[in-house]
């Protein structure tokens, strides 16, 4: 039986690798950000990515940490996400509130980003973002648990 929840015919194993490959794409386009803002703003942290010997390594433009806090996390809340989404996966959840949690982690993770990162938005907008995703994601890893412990 697992094997067959573990197929693209199943609806929420087709959501949950979706929105894991949108939630990879994303990822890997804040590298890209992190990139374009350290040429933007000649912000480098190594000497030998220095484009101009004029120029020092340098760690402290905001707008390059903004980006990189960003990143670091996303890296601490979507793999947690791969991994329980997985699992949750296997516990052969309703179709129904399995695609919207995974919707739900998509969306506010890339919404996070766009308001912390892209186009800076006063809070309570990133924290939103910030607990839709922790939430569904905490909800999951507790069926999980429940489902592994009884």
């Amino acid at each position: 039986m697992s094997l067959e929840l573990l197929s693209l015919n199943n609806p929420v194993f087709k959501s949950y690798t979706f929105w894991s490959g949108v939630l990879v794409l994303k990822m890997l386009a804040m590298a890209m950000l992190t990139a374009m803002q350290r040429f933007k703003t000649k912000t480098f942290a190594n000497p030998e990515d220095l484009m101009s010997p004029k120029l020092k390594v340098k760690f402290d433009d905001p707008n390059v940490e903004r980006v990189r806090r960003a990143h670091r996390n996303d890296l601490e809340n979507i793999l947690p996400f791969f991994i329980i989404g997985l699992l949750y996966t296997l516990t052969n959840p309703s179709a129904f509130l399995a695609i919207n949690l995974f919707r739900a982690v998509g969306i506010a993770r890339v919404a996070h980003t766009l308001v912390y990162a892209v186009v800076v938005v006063p809070q309570p907008a990133r924290a939103l973002a910030f607990f839709v995703a922790l939430l569904a994601t905490v909800y999951m890893a507790l069926q999980v648990v429940l489902a592994a412990a009884f």
